[in-house]
């Protein structure tokens, strides 16, 4: 077991999962990177995987409810004073910043698989309350976590089953009627990190008009 956690460890920082301790964030910053999307109540589960093995790497949830945020368990989507992150749950995820986080992913080594299911209202909220209040996840955790989540909603939940494995858990939820696919292939340098060093939410939002 514990040979297979060390492999399983090695697999998830290389590619999305993390060792990190997040820095406290005040309350008022994180009021202030809110967002609330027009668009539907909706659940967004990504899941990274290698180019070479076919094997999963990451899982991660996208909420859009009363605010938008994609819950990053043991991520490592992180910029200091420009990506606002707490607990593993990445704020302020505006269009512009939803393609940045989808693209860090999705690079020479790795493709992400996007899943998406428009829910209620309700459902949606309580997947967020759930996000907010899980606390931040330990890594190689990323998938029993999001697991956890999604297996509490109503309507999802009887199809999820707690599973370590990222591509276990993108096959449960797409089994969930309703459930649309898409894969996203990129092959930017293997540096994942690149292009969130490049990211600057200033030139984004004065390129887009915002």
């Amino acid at each position: 077991m514990r040979l297979w956690l060390a492999a399983l460890c090695a697999i998830t920082v290389a590619s999305g999962c993390a060792v990190k301790t997040d820095p406290p964030v005040p309350d008022a910053v994180v009021a202030r990177a809110a967002y609330s999307h027009d668009g539907p109540p909706r659940l967004t589960l990504f899941t990274m995987i290698s180019n070479d093995t076919g094997a999963g790497a990451h899982s991660s949830l996208m909420i859009n409810a009363s605010q938008r945020v994609v819950f990053d368990p043991a991520g490592s989507f992180r910029k200091p004073e420009q990506i606002v992150v707490r607990d593993d749950v990445v704020y302020g995820m505006t269009p512009q910043l939803a393609d940045v986080y989808t693209r860090f992913h999705a690079r020479e080594t790795y493709h992400v698989q996007v899943q998406e299911l428009d829910v209620s209202a309700e459902t949606a909220e309580k997947a967020l309350q759930l996000a907010l209040a899980y606390g931040e996840v330990p890594d190689a955790q990323c998938s029993v976590s999001t697991s956890r989540i999604l297996g509490q909603l109503d309507g999802i939940g009887a199809r999820i089953n707690q599973t370590w494995f990222p591509r276990t858990l993108a096959g449960q939820f797409g089994q969930v009627p309703g459930v649309s696919s898409r894969t996203l292939y990129e092959y930017d340098d293997a540096d994942k990190f690149k292009a969130l060093r490049d990211y600057d939410p200033e030139e984004v939002a004065a390129q887009s008009g915002g």
